[in-house]
């Protein structure tokens, strides 16, 4: 038996905004091949921080972790997109300072969970489909600077990436401007299914899976 684990935010546990339908540990569990199970230990609203949490309460028997996570806390720093600025290098400048608490968050939390010496996959952050276009143009520009670090982070420990940015690429993905649909969850499913049958953990090596 092979046990896979979901943690981090509502990009998992999206049962609150699928009216009903199947959420992503649903659709996830049909997707897998025979003799793999699987668990939703994803808390919607979690944040980096809360990660730690949630690793105390993995299954005795869990075999392999999917991680996301962060998107949260790039959040709660959006009022950043409303901030005056007198010049790009001002505007840059905040970015940055933001982005320094984000990288200490994350690593300390990602280096928790390898330290549960199990396979671990990450997602990046998906843009968000705010219906202002401008704001989604900001926010998506924005966002890119916070997945880099995901990226970085990820490869510098040899771990596969699941790019949620070219996985969820359409509005049907997405229950409103930040949680995935069914489609949606069906295509995180796919993803998250497709990355345990084909990537060779073993080889301690980063590959990005897109579909």
């Amino acid at each position: 038996m092979r046990h896979v684990v979901l943690l981090g935010d509502s990009i998992f546990d999206n049962a609150a905004y699928v009216a009903g339908g199947p959420d992503v540990i649903q659709q996830l569990r049909k997707k897998l091949p025979a003799g793999w199970s699987a668990t939703l230990k994803a808390v919607d609203g979690s944040v980096t921080s809360n990660v730690q949490h949630q690793l105390r309460e993995l299954p005795p028997d869990a075999s392999h972790l999917i991680l996301s996570i962060g998107g949260n806390d790039v959040l709660r720093q959006s009022g950043l997109l409303d901030e005056a600025a007198h010049s790009v290098a001002e505007a840059l400048d905040k970015i940055a300072g933001a982005l320094e608490q984000f990288q200490r968050d994350y690593r300390i939390m990602l280096d928790g969970v390898t330290a549960q010496g199990r396979p671990t996959a990450v997602c990046t952050i998906y843009d968000a489909r705010f219906p202002d276009l401008r704001r989604r143009r900001l926010a998506s520009a924005g966002l890119s600077i916070f997945n880099d670090c995901i990226t970085r982070e990820a490869f510098t420990r040899g771990l596969p990436l699941i790019d949620l940015r070219l996985i969820c690429d359409a509005d049907e993905d997405f229950a409103n401007a930040i949680e995935p649909s069914v489609q949606g969850g069906a295509k995180i499913a796919a993803a998250i299914a497709a990355l345990l049958a084909e990537h060779d953990f073993a080889t301690r090596q980063s590959k990005v899976f897109v579909r």
